[in-house]
């Protein structure tokens, strides 16, 4: 999914400015967009996405998606969010391992679990992303909600349908 996909409400170009100028950026437009409008913050500062990631972890608020910018520096695509997150019974934090083994554990774990209950799967595997949308939609797994929570780690709540 490139930015051309993701309908954004607000763009922030902040290139050119050093840390925590972007995240300060980022606080204090978020609070004037609606529930899950999104804003694309664009930053070549290299402290940026360790702020970003751990203001965002603590605020409710989602990284989507990064992507680096033609012109230079990243494009972080943050969604506003209420301050609630949805919240895991089981965390498998299975970084490090290519697919399909992110994939074969989960389901493991989902096969052990109760229809209410709700596992969120961490990984950095590079095609987890889409293996697992396809995966979801050809077994009986709900995908509650994604969010990238470092760069190229990927954080996946899964429920049994």
């Amino acid at each position: 999914m490139s930015h051309q996909n993701l309908q954004t409400n607000v763009t922030l170009d902040m290139r050119g400015l050093s840390c925590p100028a972007p995240l300060l950026g980022v606080k204090r437009i978020i609070n004037d967009l609606q529930h899950e409008q999104i804003l694309m913050l664009m930053s070549d500062c290299p402290g940026t996405s360790d702020d970003l990631f751990a203001w965002s972890e603590q605020t409710g608020n989602q990284v989507l998606r990064t992507e680096p910018v033609a012109s230079g520096g990243t494009a972080y695509f943050v969604r506003r969010g209420t301050g609630e997150t949805v919240k895991a019974n089981v965390v498998l934090d299975i970084r490090n391992v290519v697919c399909p083994g992110p994939i074969v554990e989960a389901k493991k774990l989902l096969n052990g679990m109760s229809k209410e209950e709700v596992l969120k799967l961490i990984s950095n595997c590079p095609g987890i992303r889409s293996d697992i949308v396809d995966w979801a939609a050809a077994t009986n797994v709900k995908i509650l909600d994604t969010s990238e929570i470092a760069a190229d780690v990927y954080a996946f709540f899964l429920q049994r349908i």
